[in-house]
């Protein structure tokens, strides 16, 4: 069974929204215009490329990284990787030409059945609503988190608000950085 890894920048009251500079999000680019750059903050995201068998998208989130990351240097190793794209909407036609194969899945049914093959982790990045419909299903087994000390009330939460039973997590690393970042993975303890 592969594991299913959720990977994010997120604020310390759980929003996600525009991390990179994306439009229409008020305080878009929040990681990198509020917070000092320290490259060995960012280690877990070369190791995850490197580590990863697949990668897991949402629409949305593959729709903005398929314009940009296929020609990045930074991001080569996903080029190659296989992608999926959780989507009801996506059609073939959709897909980009040069970022390798990638493979539309119409449900959390079809994630559930990826987990049950062969192959390295799975990681999903970006992708704020499918990831709480991840978490809610039970799908998710871990959780990659780059913690930054910013506050930023509104936008698109990491977690769901959905009324559920307590989810217990498993700290297997951490480490806290002098720009106030800190790194938390976390296993979901079934």
């Amino acid at each position: 069974m592969r594991t299913l890894i959720s990977t994010a920048f997120v604020s310390l009251d759980g929003v996600v929204e525009a991390p990179g500079g994306e439009p229409g999000y008020r305080n878009s680019g929040w990681t990198f215009k509020d917070v000092d750059f320290l490259p060995e903050a960012y280690e877990i995201k070369g190791r995850e490329q490197k580590e990863a068998g697949a990668m897991l998208l949402g629409r949305v989130s593959y729709e903005a990284f398929s314009a940009v990351w296929p020609d990045m240097e930074d991001f080569a190793d996903y080029k190659v990787m296989p992608k999926y794209v959780v989507s009801t909407t996506l059609t073939e036609d959709d897909l980009v030409a040069n970022w390798g194969e990638t493979t539309i899945l119409r449900s959390l049914d079809e994630v559930a059945a990826l987990k049950e093959t062969e192959g390295g982790p799975i990681i999903v990045h970006g992708s704020a609503a499918l990831n709480r419909s991840l978490s809610d299903a039970g799908l998710i087994d871990r959780y990659h988190l780059l913690v930054f000390p910013l506050l930023l009330g509104a936008g698109k939460r990491l977690f769901s608000a959905t009324d559920k039973d307590a989810q217990k997590l498993r700290l297997v690393e951490h480490e806290v950085y002098a720009n106030g970042l800190q790194k938390n993975v976390f296993d979901v303890v079934r």
